[in-house]
């Protein structure tokens, strides 16, 4: 699965797109790295360094040199922001209109993406590998060295670059509650060897430590469980909305339907009651550790 960014439009809801395969459409890097350098202009014309325009626009220094060497897409505030403080008499925001797409994205998760940089919570229960916000790098490349039909090199990097900037939000949105179910399955299938798993449960325990962060293990013996019916995602917009995520292999389907939002907020609030508490799972999960 290939998850991105890319621009919403609000009043389109359903499903939303078949994929085509899973290499996105890759977005000219150039683009980028030109809405950058119009950013790092207005910023020294303004005769502020990184450091102080960071806490200018809500963003960390990182996230600032990112957009400025065209390694990231901005954030959807970011463009507004920056134009004002700068006084960039509206030239960054028209630069912003041109960036439409992102490298290395699936066209089909892009709307859910965006929505998640301004997202006020977000659940998640997944069952087939582990989520793209709390995987690490050798996983990851592990999941797209394996697709099928094969990835080129310059895809694979593109992919690994979307992912990794996308997990940027567990730090860079300490406000947005992050949720996460996870299988125990998930840990003991040594997905990419004994290596890359004791590194990610090193990983997720370390996030797990965030105060946003609530990660909670579904044990492999349950006898009662309510989200057989597959992953799913759930997200509460700044607006107090809630929508949901579901994705199949080669698409996604995007959940407004109050009904059926109803339904998968019951399966969630079941599940977590079903799964490990917080505690206990950060106990399994470092018993898994040293069994390795």
């Amino acid at each position: 699965m290939t998850h991105g960014t890319d621009g919403i439009d609000s009043t389109t809801y359903g499903t939303f797109g078949n994929g085509g395969g899973r290499s996105g459409e890759p977005e000219p890097q150039y683009i980028l790295k030109m809405f950058g350098e119009v950013v790092k202009t207005f910023r020294k014309r303004a005769r502020l360094t990184q450091e102080q325009f960071a806490p200018l626009v809500g963003y960390s220094p990182e996230t600032i040199a990112s957009i400025e060497q065209g390694r990231r897409l901005p954030p959807p505030d970011f463009a507004e922001r920056a134009d004002s403080i700068l006084d960039a008499f509206g030239v960054i925001l028209a630069a912003a209109k041109h960036l439409t797409r992102r490298k290395g994205l699936a066209s089909w998760f892009r709307q859910w993406a965006q929505l998640e940089l301004t997202a006020l919570s977000l659940y998640t229960y997944e069952c087939r590998l582990i989520p793209g916000l709390l995987q690490t790098p050798a996983y990851a490349r592990t999941l797209f060295t394996d697709q099928l039909p094969p990835l080129g090199d310059e895809q694979i990097e593109a992919q690994l670059t979307a992912r990794l900037e996308r997990q940027e939000l567990l730090r860079n949105r300490p406000n947005t509650a992050f949720s996460f179910i996870l299988e125990e399955h998930l840990f003991l299938r040594d997905l990419g060897g004994e290596e890359v798993t004791r590194e990610l449960i090193d990983h997720i325990l370390d996030l797990s430590e965030l105060r946003n962060v609530d990660i909670q293990i579904m044990p492999l013996v349950r006898h009662h469980h309510a989200g057989l019916d597959g992953p799913m995602r759930l997200l509460e917009t700044p607006e107090h909305q809630w929508l949901g995520y579901l994705e199949g292999q080669e698409h996604g389907q995007f959940v407004s339907e109050p009904k059926v939002i109803s339904a998968l907020q019951m399966r969630c609030a079941s599940m977590r009651s079903q799964a490990l508490s917080l505690d206990d799972s950060k106990s399994l999960m470092q018993r898994m550790r040293g069994a390795r």
